[in-house]
């Protein structure tokens, strides 16, 4: 290199996460890290290829790689729960699943009560949100979230202090769910006014859409930051990062965190 030309910068990996109840697992592009605390304050480490359940190049096809990746992650978690017996998953809690449960038969009954409205349909889908919001009060979790977002970002950016980077992160699934709410809400309003008695079948391709248009609109909006309408995206998901999903996590988790993000980079190629 010649004497005063730039260093260029080392590509990092596109990674993601997902908080446990007492660790954080992550995603890289083709395998899974985890890191969890155990009972007797040790830190416990595993790693695994990821599940591909279509070729590459469909997965990477608009419209489709939404729903394939959300698949593909849900996979991942059998696969944790059987390396690692310590781990405690974000719904492995009986309040969260009552909640589930109860949400599911609310809305059952509530859609055999009439034609879609735009007042039904909201408040159904903030019944929905009931489990999601039950499993973080747990504050464990929420500061793993924390520490998930910070781990990430203080990779992305270069930064050593990991504990001074911000708890929220525009790549968090929290800026899914205002346009999911809102694209499923519209759909269901559509189906139900183009069809009398829609099949469940039906219900599930209208919510398969709206998931993908809202990715499709995720995409868009992290390929455009700064830009208005990609900030008007984010400002909902980094309101509920800040108030109820992200909690700043302990000295304790933030290494567990880091432990989780040294495993993927150890086991995830080099890019």
């Amino acid at each position: 290199m010649a004497e005063g030309e730039a260093k260029p910068k080392a590509k990092k990996l596109r990674l993601g996460g997902m908080a446990l109840r007492n660790g954080l697992l992550v995603h890289g592009p083709t395998h899974w890290a985890a890191a969890v605390r155990r009972p007797d304050g040790s830190i416990e480490v595993a790693s695994e290829r990821k599940p591909e359940l279509v070729p590459g190049l469909v997965a990477k096809l608009p419209g489709l790689r939404g729903p394939v990746k959300l698949a593909e992650s849900m996979l991942v978690l059998p696969l944790v729960r059987r390396r690692m017996r310590a781990a405690r998953l974000p719904f492995e809690e009986p309040r969260v699943l009552l909640a589930t449960a109860s949400t599911l038969a609310i809305s059952s009954l509530m859609r055999r009560r009439g034609p879609a409205t735009a007042g039904r349909e909201g408040l159904l889908q903030l019944i929905g949100a009931v489990p999601a919001l039950i499993a973080l009060t747990d504050r464990d979790l929420a500061a793993y979230h924390g520490a998930e977002h910070k781990a990430i970002a203080a990779y992305e950016q270069g930064v050593d202090d990991v504990a001074s980077v911000p708890k929220e992160h525009d790549r968090c699934g929290s800026n899914l769910i205002v346009p999911m709410m809102v694209l499923s809400a519209a759909g269901t309003i559509a189906l139900e006014r183009l069809v009398d008695r829609p099949t469940s079948a039906a219900r599930a391709a209208v919510g398969l859409v709206g998931a993908s248009l809202a990715v499709e609109a995720f995409a868009w909006s992290d390929r455009h930051h700064g830009d208005p309408l990609a900030e008007a995206f984010h400002a909902p998901g980094r309101e509920i990062q800040r108030l109820f999903a992200t909690k700043e996590p302990t000295a304790a988790q933030l290494e567990v965190s880091m432990a989780a993000m040294a495993e993927i980079l150890r086991a995830e190629p080099a890019p």
